[in-house]
């Protein structure tokens, strides 16, 4: 039998729940989850939370927007933001400090932000030690910050997961299908996000249900792919 015509998914906008209420949490990221519910009583006015990516930190991030308030920005975009601008808010979020920012404005940064009381979260890949930083009363301020890490997601939460990625596309998946990813996948919250738009995408072409063969098709695809 002739396969039934294909047809160019249409791509609707859907937005990824990230509130407080909607962060999904196991073994992997329980010390990030606890540091965001023990606000504003932090260990420490500085925080390095790091993971890898998909893990869930602009998740964290953006709830913690929505409960304190918090000034966000890239690290990369720190130069062109003074430091008095940015702790008129209660706290200070710098984003992907492992794609590099600028030394002496983070100093400053951190130094104005112990003089007003007000905490820095800053969110990376990679710990300080990799940053490649010269100044070293900036490595001193950054090793005397409180760590936290993210881990790759147990089998728990990365189905967790995949049934909420799912559900912010409005699409109900059988749980078997999702134990079958589960079980074939790249261990990783950024695969899980990147597995999930490629089974919408080839669900909505060949106007099928999401099973298990298209979901192996799909996987085997990524597998391929370069």
């Amino acid at each position: 039998m002739a396969e039934p015509p294909r047809q160019l998914p249409l791509v609707l906008p859907h937005e990824a729940a990230l509130g407080r209420d909607d962060y999904l949490v196991g073994q992997s990221n329980q010390a990030a989850f606890e540091l965001l519910e023990r606000w504003p009583d932090w260990p420490s006015p500085v925080i390095i939370l790091a993971g890898p990516v998909g893990s869930g930190k602009t998740h964290l991030v953006e709830a913690f927007q929505g409960d304190a308030g918090a000034a966000v920005l890239k690290a990369t975009e720190l130069a062109s933001h003074s430091a008095p601008e940015l702790l008129v808010s209660p706290a200070v979020v710098l984003e992907d400090a492992h794609e590099g920012v600028d030394e002496t404005a983070l100093f400053h940064l951190l130094n104005a932000a112990r003089q007003a009381g007000k905490p820095v979260l800053i969110t990376s890949r990679t710990w300080p030690a990799a940053w490649n930083i010269k100044l070293p009363d900036l490595m001193s301020r950054l090793r005397a910050a409180t760590p936290v890490e993210i881990q790759e997601p147990d089998d728990g939460l990365l189905r967790q997961v995949l049934i909420k990625l799912f559900a912010d596309r409005q699409i109900s998946v059988d749980l078997g299908v999702v134990d079958y990813l589960v079980n074939r996948m790249e261990r990783s919250l950024g695969a899980a996000i990147v597995a999930v738009d490629a089974i919408d995408k080839e669900a909505l072409a060949g106007r099928a249900k999401i099973t298990k063969p298209l979901v192996g098709r799909v996987l085997e695809a990524m597998q391929r792919a370069p």
